[in-house]
């Protein structure tokens, strides 16, 4: 087994392979003064098993250009198999065409990866579960949720409410629902632009309980924040919010900072997941597991389960 970093999340890279008890590969990455990534692995990997740890967050294509770079410097060092790990899949959102004469960008990356040589993809929370059936490779797809609600049962929550906040969500709001063994609502919304979101109404009882908003990421904070405005005015009591990914920004940041939420729990697919009322659960265990299992020719199954 041989583990090789990217530059998107060098920390959890070190933390996976910490888990695994192994040393990361010895890789140069390096950029051209005119912006051309450069890498070089300098060690021998021929017949080895290489798992390459790259989220394609910002700077997206940067991060992406620089996976299938290293990809192919592994290929042709004769790697027997190549694993992309991609805690965090950009372009997930663009998984279909929802207007004329738009790409379907998730799609596309999956052909990338699969072109440039890699063997089979282990990520975790996709926006889209079907974007497993874009790649013509295995994918194997990981959970987010049996860490964070490990974390959310060490709370002290009374009385509290799971809610989704758009009707894209609510499955795996549900998912949390039950894992907690607590009602669920919806918040409707209406998106009037890439970083501005109006929530319209709440459908279920929140007055008098606690709120764990469920989502698979935040970028702008939008989503989260206008649902949590409207859960307050409806008479809820503290609002918190558990997300797989947090794609922060400083606009997110700063919504987040003036919100009525009390905490963000995420986890460090990205190196962005930090900020004022942000609580950043690490899943190097999961993902390390999960590498462990794939090298060992074991199910992953068990890893879905919600203890």
């Amino acid at each position: 087994m041989k583990i090789i970093s990217g530059s998107a999340h060098p920390d959890l890279a070190q933390s996976v392979a910490d888990y695994l008890k192994v040393t990361p590969c010895d890789a140069t990455v390096t950029a051209f003064p005119d912006g051309e990534t450069f890498v070089k692995i300098n060690e021998n990997v021929r017949g080895s098993d290489v798992y390459i740890i790259q989220p394609t967050c910002p700077p997206t294509n940067s991060n992406l250009m620089e996976l299938l770079i290293t990809v192919d410097a592994a290929k042709r060092a004769s790697a027997a198999r190549i694993t992309a790990v991609i805690p965090f899949f950009g372009y997930a959102r663009q998984d279909r065409k929802d207007q004329p004469r738009v790409p379907i960008t998730a799609k596309l990356v999956a052909n990338l990866l699969a072109a440039a040589g890699v063997n089979r993809v282990l990520t975790m929370d996709l926006h889209a579960g079907q974007i497993q059936g874009f790649f013509d490779i295995p994918v194997d797809h990981l959970y987010a949720a049996p860490v964070l609600i490990g974390y959310l049962r060490s709370k002290d929550i009374k009385n509290l409410t799971v809610v989704s906040p758009d009707v894209g969500g609510l499955k795996m709001s549900d998912a949390y629902a039950k894992a907690l063994d607590v009602p669920l609502a919806i918040v409707g919304k209406r998106r009037i632009s890439a970083t501005k979101v109006e929530a319209l109404n709440v459908i279920g009882d929140v007055e008098g309980c606690d709120i764990l908003l469920v989502d698979d990421m935040t970028e702008t904070a939008g989503t989260l924040c206008a649902a949590a405005e409207l859960l307050q005015e409806r008479g809820a009591g503290k609002i918190y919010a558990g997300v797989s990914h947090g794609v922060l920004g400083e606009i997110g940041k700063k919504r987040l900072s003036d919100s009525a939420i009390e905490e963000l729990i995420t986890t460090d697919s990205t190196p962005m997941a930090k900020g004022p009322k942000v609580t950043t659960i690490s899943i190097a265990g999961l993902m390390g597991e999960g590498i462990s299992r794939i090298h060992n020719d074991e199910s992953v199954t068990s890893l879905f389960d919600i203890g």
